[in-house]
């Protein structure tokens, strides 16, 4: 990834995005191409969270979703859903022709283990969308499988190579993060920017007085090992499940994922993935291992657009659900007409203000009031909940919003935006 200074003045701009995983270096890119002058400021490093984490799929197909969109949304909204992410792959498609990113198209497969009628209802949906999905029974994977749904000519790539070719042309500033906004202007350190219009691009919502996310979203963890020496399975593979496995091959190394769990729970982390490695890949060799975080709403769609009901010119784009390559490029295109004045066909669909009672909701709601009732330490900075110690990561993690912190109490996942107070540390 190239390098950018951190911000040593006062700065005014059009649009300011403040985060630089895809999602913000997206934004950027497709403004300045329409001629909005925008900066984008980054707390730490260029697509050091998430985006450096993912496993990088591009597909409209987030699991089996789409029987229950219809059920929740209807025919209409749910064809946009699928729409906009369709038009996101080919977008990516676009930019690989200029940018070399190892884009590859490959078939991407949601399989199941347990019911079979799943597989049978998500065909039907797709069918009623006019989408040319596939039943298929036969799967290269070494587990037993019920069958699975195919979208064809879906797609796979190296998200930090086009990120790094995009960067290149944009306005960036490192290690800058934002820690306070009077309504004017928001402050880095001593120096101030002014902006028209801001994006807020930080995986998780950094502001909690509007848009009330810290009750909408949740995050989750998930773990990936790479694998030398096993086989090469020609396409992507994602369980239906949430605590399933999932599989891509990248050159001469297969990714195998799984081991998730709500952050700050317990779960099956790496030793899930070894076990089963072991077992299917005897021969395999294992050169890394990663986790990544992923935040969850509350009805599988994203939250993009318009960050609260009275903060006219500050937008979000959160809540990907793990489909953070698609998420990403819909965001840009979306937040990119919003911010030109045009509407969007998708807007409504993403809105951040939609209906919030969903069963989701309850949970998260009954997992804070339990970590603020808990009388433990550390706690978590962002607003009170206790830490979790999480063994397979030597981390502090905290299991309202996600937020991420080393042994010794630096922070390494937001919502929090700070490390811990010396006196709260661990062992402190």
């Amino acid at each position: 990834m190239p390098t950018f200074p951190k911000l040593d003045h006062d700065i005014k701009t059009d649009v300011l995005i403040i985060g630089g995983g895809l999602t913000g270096i997206l934004c950027a890119h497709y403004l300045t191409n329409a001629g909005i002058p925008c900066a984008l400021v980054e707390a730490d490093r260029l697509c050091h969270g998430t985006t450096g984490n993912t496993t990088a799929k591009i597909t409209a197909q987030h699991g089996l979703i789409y029987h229950t969109m219809l059920g929740r949304f209807g025919l209409e909204r749910t064809q946009m859903y699928l729409q906009a992410n369709l038009d996101a792959l080919a977008q990516y498609r676009e930019l690989a022709l200029l940018y070399p990113c190892d884009f590859q198209q490959k078939d991407n497969f949601v399989y199941e283990c347990s019911s079979s009628k799943k597989l049978e209802r998500e065909l039907s949906a797709l069918q009623k969308l006019s989408y040319g999905a596939e039943f298929v029974s036969a799967l290269p994977l070494p587990l037993d499988t019920l069958g699975a749904v195919r979208f064809p000519q879906q797609a796979q790539f190296h998200p930090l190579k086009l990120a790094a070719a995009l960067a290149a042309d944009l306005n960036i500033y490192e290690q800058t993060p934002i820690q306070s906004f009077d309504g004017q202007y928001f402050y880095s350190g001593s120096h101030k920017i002014q902006a028209q219009h801001t994006v807020v691009a930080t995986h998780f919502p950094i502001f909690n007085k509007h848009g009330g996310y810290f009750i909408k979203l949740y995050q989750h963890r998930s773990y990936v090992l790479a694998l030398k020496g096993a086989p090469d399975l020609d396409g992507m593979y994602v369980d239906a499940s949430q605590k399933g496995f999932s599989f891509r091959n990248y050159e001469d190394h297969l990714l195998l994922g799984g081991g998730s769990h709500r952050t700050g729970k317990s779960g099956g982390n790496w030793n899930q993935l070894k076990q089963a490695a072991r077992h299917w890949y005897p021969n395999a060799r294992e050169t890394a291992r990663w986790a990544a975080q992923d935040c969850m709403s509350l009805d599988d769609i994203p939250y993009i657009g318009r960050y609260g009901s009275r903060s006219q010119n500050l937008y979000v784009a959160a809540g990907f659900n793990k489909w953070g390559m698609t998420g990403s490029m819909v965001s840009a295109t979306l937040l990119t007409d919003l911010l030109q004045g045009k509407h969007s066909p998708w807007e409504a669909v993403f809105a951040p203000n939609r209906g919030i009672l969903r069963p989701q909701l309850f949970g998260n709601l009954l997992e804070t009031t339990g970590n603020l009732l808990r009388p433990t330490a550390p706690r978590c900075p962002h607003l009170g909940c206790a830490l979790h110690w999480n063994p397979a990561e030597h981390s502090w993690d905290c299991s309202c919003h996600g937020s991420r912190f080393s042994e010794d109490g630096r922070v390494l996942d937001g919502p929090a935006n700070g490390s811990l107070p010396q006196n709260k540390k661990a062992g402190t």
